[in-house]
């Protein structure tokens, strides 16, 4: 994301505290980091065996209850016991605001205190440093492991961080990338977790665990301490080797009084990594986007008009343009699918404005990768979706980022399909431009799964939802005015509307002013109303426009949207899509337009499976 600093103020060391203890004594010390607004602290000190240990408050409770740090280095030396102090240095405040490309908010603050904290012990003499930020929403910290003589390397077999909570709470589990939720306690947790993980506790309150900055280390998920019932620890999925100094992804803890704000505070993974590494990026373009099914040069040709009459910016050409991606001796440099012609496609598209993205399975791309991309940027590809990456593991994880960071001197921008989650990183690599790593639409996920995707995977990052508009499926699990409310609820520069659909058979359907209006990424973003897979009402802001998606689950339910974001004494028209089986289209979605401003309350009813969604526009 392009940053340009607004505000900024220069990192101020404010105090350097060492506190010791000797292994038997009595009350243990706390060093701690606290928050810009005081409301939110991170907390260390040595426990039993001179275990290193912090934990993190929010007023005065304990939301995650003293938890071990440290990690084993191959073979077998063990960087969680023996220190006998902690020492906190270079305390600072940091407060500056940036301007991302594309994202969904005009200006991202990042506002925190942080430190280093040092633990020491007599011998082995190796210290355990970690970065830590306080935020008012969330504390982050991650390991670092500085050269010393002749070590220059480290080889990390496993991570021993642990996330402690004061009862044996509910959570949100997901155990692979694209999965279902279900909400579960800790001790019943089958195997490791994803993350975001989301934890309720008591009165509503949540508390998220995440990953930030993953970019050259192995992937982090959670699992159930042996020790614990109440404990969640960290799981590498496999070893790290790095040069020194090492620098882990960051360890985030976030704490809020509903789903909600957590939704609302995901920029925090943003601000935990490097800013815009890419100085033009003028050639990087969100938009809406429609998959062409047949492979061929006229469906191509339909699908480029389709864009143009709807306000599409993309179309996308999947799987079996080149071959059998199953097969290696399929080669994505050729177009072997006969009734295609590419490059007249692409030709065509570029006279329209519209760009073409094309699937490539991670066979082909792991293999050819340095000669596809300036192939492409030849034909005049503007995008690339990878498909079926190998994740979680240090190489692969490695590699596709090196892999997008290649596609950016190319100006290609990247989708990443299947089981990897964002943690970021497309504030540096804003030519990442969203990724699956969730169960959408191609999934058939009922009302109930989208609302456990929205405030569990929305953490993350943007999200390939892949939209199945006039799928048979939509009838039978939830409504088109749903789908609707999920195009605003569900946030991703590229939005993919139309996954199944053909223009033969899609659109002329009175909501398509919906559709054509709708943007893809934003200046403001508000969660009115949310509970973890049972409601959301989620409001967006683009320019002086507002759009509100409402979807629910479980059961039926009216909800109050208040519309007090709004300009007061101004006018605007709000812009209803409903679900009404009266209405005399296969869609059946109905559309009523009211005057509204910033007083008007919208009571928004919603069957057990529906969704309303309103775009509310200023009148000139």
């Amino acid at each position: 994301m392009k940053c340009s600093s607004i505000t900024a103020m220069g990192s101020v060391v404010l105090l350097a505290l060492s506190v010791s203890l000797c292994e038997g004594e009595g009350a243990e010390p706390w060093v701690s980091v606290s928050s810009p607004g005081g409301g939110l602290a991170i907390e260390f000190s040595v426990g039993e065996k001179g275990k290193p240990q912090y934990r993190v408050r929010r007023g005065q409770e304990d939301v995650i209850l003293p938890s071990g740090l440290g990690f084993v280095e191959f073979p077998g030396r063990e960087w969680t016991n023996g220190y006998t102090r902690v020492e906190l240095e270079g305390l600072r405040l940091h407060d500056e605001s940036w301007r991302p490309i594309w994202g969904e908010r005009a200006i991202v603050r990042d506002h925190y205190r942080g430190a280093s904290l040092i633990f020491r012990r007599p011998a082995p003499s190796a210290s355990l440093e970690l970065d830590v930020r306080a935020y008012d929403s969330g504390v982050a910290f991650r390991y670092v492991v500085r050269g010393s003589g002749e070590k220059k390397s480290i080889m990390i077999e496993k991570e021993e961080t642990e996330f402690s909570f004061r009862e044996d709470y509910k959570t949100w589990a997901v155990y692979s990338a694209q999965g279902k939720y279900s909400k579960v306690k800790l001790s019943e947790l089958r195997s490791s977790i994803e993350r975001p993980c989301v934890v309720e506790t008591e009165d509503d309150k949540v508390i998220a665990i995440a990953e930030a900055a993953l970019v050259d280390y192995a992937r982090m998920r959670l699992r159930r301490s042996e020790s614990s019932s109440r404990t969640l620890v960290s799981r590498l999925h496999g070893p790290v080797t790095a040069s020194l100094p090492l620098r882990t992804p960051w360890r985030v803890v976030m704490a809020a009084d509903g789903p909600g704000e957590l939704l609302e505070n995901n920029h925090l993974l943003l601000n935990l990594n490097e800013p815009n590494k890419i100085k033009d990026t003028s050639w990087i373009r969100p938009g809406k986007v429609i998959r062409e099914v047949t492979l061929s040069t006229k469906g191509g040709m339909a699908c480029v008009d389709f864009a143009v009459e709807n306000n599409l910016q993309f179309i996308e050409f999947d799987a079996g343009w080149y071959g059998d991606q199953s097969r290696m001796s399929s080669d994505a440099r050729t177009v072997s699918r006969r009734g295609l012609d590419l490059q007249s496609v692409i030709e065509y598209a570029r006279e329209k404005n519209i760009g073409v993205i094309l699937y490539v399975n991670r066979r082909h791309l792991e293999r050819d990768l340095d000669d596809l991309l300036p192939l492409y940027r030849k034909w005049g590809i503007t995008g690339l979706k990878f498909g079926f990456v190998q994740h979680g593991d240090q190489r692969w994880t490695r590699w596709m980022h090196e892999a997008i960071a290649k596609c950016a001197k190319y100006e290609i921008m990247v989708d990443v399909h299947d089981e990897y989650r964002m943690t970021g990183w497309e504030r540096t690599y804003p030519n990442f431009m969203t990724a699956e790593g969730i169960g959408g639409d191609e999934t058939r996920p009922p009302n109930e799964q989208a609302l456990a995707n929205l405030f569990n995977r929305m953490i993350a990052g943007p999200a390939d939802h892949t939209f199945c508009y006039f799928n048979g499926y939509v009838d039978q699990t939830t409504s088109h005015a749903a789908q609707l409310a999920k195009m605003i609820c569900f946030f991703s520069p590229w939005q993919f509307l139309f996954w199944y659909d053909q223009p033969s058979s899609a659109g002329g359907e009175p909501e398509f002013e919906f559709i054509k209006a709708l943007p893809t990424t934003w200046d403001e973003l508000r969660v009115l109303h949310g509970k973890v897979g049972a409601y959301a009402v989620v409001a967006r802001r683009k320019g002086a426009d507002w759009y509100v998606g409402c979807l629910n689950a479980r059961k039926a339910r009216t909800l109050e949207v208040r519309l007090d974001f709004l300009v007061p004494g101004k006018a605007y028209k709000a812009h209803t899509y409903h679900h009404d089986p009266g209405a005399g289209t296969r869609t059946k979605v109905g559309i009523t337009r009211k005057a509204v401003d910033s007083k008007t309350v919208l009571s928004v009813p919603m069957s057990e499976r529906g969704g309303v969604a309103v775009r509310i526009v200023l009148e000139k």
